[in-house]
């Protein structure tokens, strides 16, 4: 009797501190469904993203798509030779052939225009516009941009301002280079002030070295990197006084490859001023032109194609004929030695 009495009195103790799991669930889960339930309906407000759709009348079938612009690249190599000779003054350039000018009557036409009772620019620019074949030797195969630096026989002014750094090595050479016209010249001491920050190799256009020096220029090779002085890039002569008068009064041109067309290549390169006389300007053309023949491919075909003469700002673009200047085709021995040195490679393989 007293041992059940007593069981009944600690069930009765123990049922009033046991803890409700109930409450428990709802105080400590509350948050976490909530939360749960706040990320499901963002969910679906995301979802319900408004779409306007424009109504559009019925369009036939053969109709359909036509709006679509569809841009069309036009072969840059075309010959116009089977357009008419115009035999008027005035004329439609559209429907008849392009006149052909010599140097000297272009020049002479731009110094007409640009006189002060029209465009008042006689000091104006006179650029020759160049267009190229780059195919190269192989099928299909185009050659790459070139860059290239000519000393045109006749200097004149240009809108840029060069800076030469030149490593030589001897007091009287040193003396020579600078009155070449060199920004900054020196021989083992520009090196150790390149090597202390002293002198900064960005602020320089062109860095040339004379061969005597070359040995001492290795311990800051790795700062120069692809500016090292070398007889390829042609920024290692012995003759250095020339080559500094080449990248002072240079003029520096690049062969652009069209984007839509790998064998069309186009260049822009002035090569005067109008104030200049029509003779210094021709043979700057003339030397341009040979220059740029100097890098065609031992290939049969145009390598050159035409040559236009323009002065900003007027818009005319004036076409001379560039084979004055340069051969059309390759000579013969050009062709032979190609042959010669084929017929090597494949020996040799």
């Amino acid at each position: 009797m007293a041992g059940t009495l007593f069981r009944s009195l600690f069930n009765t103790a123990l049922s009033l501190h046991k803890p409700n799991v109930t409450t428990l669930k709802s105080i400590h889960t509350g948050p976490v469904y909530y939360a749960a339930r706040k990320g499901t309906r963002a969910k679906a407000r995301a979802k319900k993203v408004k779409v306007e759709i424009t109504k559009i009348g019925f369009i036939p079938h053969n109709q359909r798509g036509k709006n679509k612009i569809t841009k069309v690249h036009v072969n840059k190599h075309l010959d116009y030779s089977f357009k008419m000779e115009s035999k008027d003054d005035v004329y439609p350039m559209r429907y008849y052939r392009w006149l052909t000018y010599t140097a000297e009557d272009a020049i002479t036409a731009h110094k007409e225009t640009h006189d002060p009772t029209m465009y008042n620019a006689l000091d104006s620019l006179l650029f020759a516009q160049i267009e190229f074949n780059m195919e190269a030797v192989k099928k299909n195969r185009y050659l790459d941009n070139v860059i290239r630096l000519t000393l045109l026989p006749h200097f004149f002014p240009r809108d840029e301002e060069r800076t030469i750094l030149a490593f030589c090595k001897g007091p009287e050479l040193i003396k020579q280079v600078t009155e070449a016209g060199a920004t900054t010249v020196g021989s083992t001491e520009l090196v150790k002030k390149i090597q202390e920050g002293e002198i900064k190799l960005g602020d320089y256009d062109y860095v040339i070295a004379h061969p005597n020096i070359l040995t001492d220029l290795v311990p800051i090779r790795g700062l120069m990197k692809r500016r090292f002085p070398n007889v390829r890039s042609g920024t290692l002569d012995p003759n250095i006084c020339d080559l500094v008068k080449k990248f002072a009064a240079g003029v520096q041109y690049r062969i652009v490859k069209d984007d839509h067309q790998q064998n069309f290549g186009s260049v822009e390169v002035p090569v005067g001023r109008l104030n200049m006389e029509t003779k210094q300007i021709t043979e700057n053309i003339d030397a341009l032109l040979k220059d740029l023949q100097s890098i065609r491919p031992k290939r049969d075909g145009l390598f050159i194609t035409r040559c236009y003469l323009t002065s900003p700002p007027s818009p005319e673009k004036l076409k001379i004929d560039p084979f004055v200047y340069v051969d059309r085709t390759l000579s013969k021995e050009v062709q032979e030695d190609s042959d010669n040195e084929d017929e090597e490679v494949a020996a040799k393989a």
